[in-house]
């Protein structure tokens, strides 16, 4: 529901964008920041069957969450007015953050004290500067098996095509 949802903004955004050079490679540049910790994210969390408190997850509870935010705001930036990346902070503020919410409940209820002190330590969202040690037996390491199983290359490709779009308005051919 909520990636049906953002294209409200997508459409909208791709037709009245108004790219400028300058604007395309820095919004380029977070949008790879962004895809980079989205897909660190996916390739270390077991969705489900274990509590992830390494990799990006020692920094933030959301790293998911904290990527889709930097890709989106990349995304956004290119578009020539301000309204872009506001209008795209807000949505996620009404769609993610209650998500973030009803998934810490999820956690709690599922690991119990164990999710308590780790969400005690490491932030919802902005990043802590040093990585939450995590206990014996929490999920570790990056596999790409684990990024393809959750379908990560699926915003690698959106936001290909995003920019790839965007380039195309900059040079007036679209």
């Amino acid at each position: 529901m909520r990636t049906k949802a953002m294209w409200l903004i997508v459409l909208p955004f791709l037709v009245l964008a108004r790219p400028t050079p300058t604007l395309l490679v820095w919004g380029a540049g977070l949008a790879a920041l962004g895809l980079l910790i989205r897909g660190w994210s996916a390739g270390t969390i077991e969705k489900g069957e274990a509590l992830a408190t390494t990799g990006p997850y020692a920094f933030t509870r959301n790293p998911l969450y904290l990527g889709s935010f930097i890709l989106g705001v990349g995304l956004a930036l290119p578009g020539g007015h301000f309204v872009w990346p506001v209008a795209f902070a807000a949505f996620f503020g009404v769609v993610y953050v209650p998500t973030m919410r009803r998934e810490a409940e999820r956690l709690h209820d599922v690991f119990g004290t164990r999710y308590a002190e780790y969400a005690a330590q490491v932030p919802a969202f902005l990043p802590r500067l040093r990585p939450y040690q995590a206990g014996p037996g929490d999920v570790g390491g990056f596999q790409w098996s684990r990024y393809l199983r959750y379908r990560e290359w699926e915003a690698l490709l959106g936001a290909a095509t995003a920019l790839a779009i965007l380039s195309l308005r900059l040079r007036g051919g679209a």
